[in-house]
Order: C-alpha cells, then structure tokens, then sequence
C-alpha cells in the first residue's frame, strides 16, 4: 500500500486514530521501543512501514513527523527488563508507556499486531499494521529513527560489538565478538544463550 492507501486506511474509521509499533522485539542487545502516534488530518507523503524506507529517508520523515503530528509518545524498554518479563511482556508495556507519554486522547488506538494492552482506549490489532495504517506507519518511524539512535550511542561506549551497523541484531560479526569477548551490559542474556558460554555472561 501507498502512503495515501494508509492514510484513507486510517480515515476509514472516521474518528481520531492512534497507532502503536515497535522497534527492537528481536535483537541479541539493547532496548525494546515503542511508539505511539496520533497525525489527525495531516498527511506526510512518504509515510510507510519503516522497513521498507532508506535509514536517510527515516531520518528526514522522523523530523516531518514529530514536528506535525497531534501528539506523540515513546516507550522505552531496557534489556534486564526483558530479561526478566520477556521480550513479548516488555513489548506490551513499551506500548502502554508510549500510549501514556502520548498524551492526547485518541478514540482508537492501533496497534501493529500485539493485543491485550492494559490502556482505557479502545484498541484493535492489525496484522502487518506498520504496512496497512498510515498512524502505525509514522510510529514505527518514531520507533526504529529512536532506537538506531540510542545504538549509535551504544557503538560509541561499546564499540567491539558494531552496534552503529547492526542495531544489535546478530549478525556473523556481531555474534564472533559475543564468542570472542563476551557479552556487555546491554546485551539481552536471554537472547544469547546459543551464542555464548553461559559463564561469560
């Protein structure tokens, strides 16, 4: 679907929409992201799902967006959390917090595929959300822009790992560095059992 596709999506419901992703459900480090976000009537040309959009491309719609939407809201989730709650649970309250921090009340909020959100707003979860909802489209713009930033900033402190270049997914690099020098304090410990001595972690 085309940005215009998404936006008529969203009019179709004919009430004020929010719409909720994620960044980060699978990555070996970092946080989980969530974003919440409420554009009313204003249109972005080039809104879309955040995979199918150039990291330069993101990076420009990221600005349009938060200058324009009616409000918008992020959740941010850190690696012991989901360590200790699960990645799917840490999702779930990224989603809540970034609906809260959000502010404006829509009358729906949709949500890139997750359900059971413990919000007061109406919900409705849609399969491949981010590539049928122009308001989920610009959240999992919110979402990914935020956390490649705060992965940047982790490739900085720790550099070995490449974090700048794969976001902390598990790439061939990224997984020789947790075999060859262990994990740091953002990697996910439940998410590398298969990739590292448990003593080393």
């Amino acid at each position: 679907m085309n940005t215009k596709e998404l936006f008529e999506f969203d009019k179709s419901f004919g009430c004020l929409v929010a719409g909720v992703d994620e960044a980060g459900r699978g990555p070996l480090a970092g946080p989980v992201v969530c974003a919440c976000c409420i554009m009313g009537d204003y249109y972005i040309e080039g809104i879309n799902d955040s995979k199918k959009i150039s990291e330069k491309n993101r990076e420009k719609l990221y600005e349009e967006i938060v200058h324009n939407a009616k409000a918008y809201g992020v959740g941010i989730v850190d690696e012991r959390t989901i360590d200790n709650i699960n990645i799917l649970n840490a999702t779930k309250l990224g989603m809540e917090i970034a609906v809260k921090n959000t502010g404006t009340m829509a009358d729906i909020v949709l949500i890139d595929a997750v359900k059971g959100l413990n919000i007061n707003t109406p919900t409705k979860s849609i399969i491949k959300g981010d590539a049928t909802s122009y308001a989920i489209a610009a959240a999992s713009i919110i979402a990914k822009v935020t956390r490649d930033r705060l992965m940047r900033e982790y490739d900085i402190k720790y550099p070995e790992y490449a974090f700048a270049q794969n976001k902390g997914y598990g790439t061939a690099k990224h997984i020789q560095a947790l075999r060859e020098i262990g994990a740091c304090e953002i990697h996910r410990k439940s998410f590398i059992g298969n990739f590292i001595d448990e003593q080393a972690v």
